[in-house]
């Protein structure tokens, strides 16, 4: 009996507007506040009040482009080589630590690709969901086992976050560890497994912390950032100052006076103060707003899936945007200790740009595949 129009829609709903909307108004956000934040910088540095734009514009094309590539091209392509997605993560943050990576703040994050730096904790985000995303699907069977169901993820797992911590790059291994345990909780493994390696890593975190000046210093700045407002809690006092000024409306898209070398790098993981400065509550309510719809949107790709890979690769990939965005406002606004996060699709930056509409286009990709 042929399909009904109804039952083919079902299982094939198209294209959701409403969730590539809502990334591409975020894009041109960034945009705007990427010109707007680094017009001064840009003149002193460079010459050119453009200089950040221009860059910022061929990321966002470029980043266009990788979207509607992995939107079109065959979903295996991503769910049938998780290991060479592993394999190139791996092999790009080990090449960190050879002259190809570039050395920033007493850390080696960055790789030097000649023409652009490349940072590969980004693409190890996807790399890890995609393994997940394979592991749990094919593994439901045997997943309360320890040996079997529990340590292969782990291994993986602590292998990508040892080798950001070696660069050194706590957040970065951080945020990799609550991918990994918020799809555990989704995928099955045991509770109990769950609670003792949470307890290990939150023990060796605040060893990690303890030992290290550096991150005491950050996490008291974030705990008591006025009590010392012109070193480490410097920044975050900064971006206070911007929110608090801008108020309702705003002081004017162009107006704002932190990016004045007030906060440091303000068209970077800061650029929401200078959002919030000069868009006011009403820019900040749009942005929440676009995150709030990114996140609805994917989750519900991501439920509508019968398919076990492609579920849990669509939650892990929601995790990356959704995570990313609400990390880095909760760090701008003092809720949580200061790290270089950016915002995704806002922030000045090519790697976290691209690769987050790398994870909008598997997204779109896997919502072709969606049945009732």
């Amino acid at each position: 009996m042929a399909r009904t129009e109804a039952e083919t829609h079902a299982k094939n709903p198209g294209t959701d507007y409403v969730f590539v909307g809502a990334v591409l108004a975020m894009l041109g956000t960034g945009l705007i506040m990427v010109f707007s934040a680094s017009g001064v910088m840009a003149e002193r540095v460079f010459g050119d009040t453009t200089f950040f734009f221009k860059k910022q514009l061929i990321f966002t094309f470029l980043g266009l482009g990788v979207m509607v590539w992995a939107w079109r091209v065959p979903l295996g392509l991503f769910t049938k080589t998780v290991y060479l997605w592993l394999l190139a993560a791996f092999a790009l943050l080990l090449l960190t630590f050879t002259p190809m990576g570039l050395s920033a703040g007493g850390a080696r994050r960055w790789l030097d690709l000649g023409v652009v730096s490349f940072q590969p904790l980004e693409l190890a985000k996807v790399a890890l969901v995609l393994y997940l995303g394979y592991f749990f699907s094919r593994k439901q069977d045997k997943l309360k086992t320890f040996s079997v169901g529990f340590v292969p993820p782990v291994m993986v797992t602590a292998a990508l976050a040892l080798c950001l911590l070696m660069q050194p790059d706590f957040g970065g291994a951080v945020f990799l560890t609550a991918i990994f345990f918020l799809l555990c909780v989704v995928g099955g493994t045991r509770l109990i497994y769950l609670i003792l390696s949470l307890a290990l890593s939150v023990g060796a975190g605040a060893w990690m912390i303890i030992q290290s000046p550096y991150r005491i210093q950050r996490w008291l700045a974030f705990l008591h950032p006025f009590q010392d407002a012109q070193n480490t809690g410097y920044q975050v006092v900064q971006s206070l100052y911007g929110f608090g000024a801008g108020q309702v409306f705003g002081r004017g898209l162009g107006a704002g006076k932190q990016k004045l070398f007030f906060l440091p790098e303000a068209h970077t993981d800061f650029i929401l103060a200078v959002l919030g400065e000069e868009l006011g509550f009403m820019g900040m309510s749009f942005v929440f707003l676009c995150v709030g719809l990114i996140m609805v949107k994917s989750f519900a790709i991501a439920f509508r899936q019968q398919d076990l890979q492609s579920r849990f690769t669509a939650l892990g990939l929601t995790l990356v945007i959704v995570m990313g965005a609400l990390m880095n406002m909760a760090v701008v606004m003092g809720a949580v200790p200061p790290k270089g996060l950016p915002m995704p699709f806002i922030s000045y930056g090519g790697s976290n740009l691209v690769v987050m509409c790398l994870c909008v286009g598997i997204l779109l990709n896997i919502s072709k595949r969606s049945r009732a």
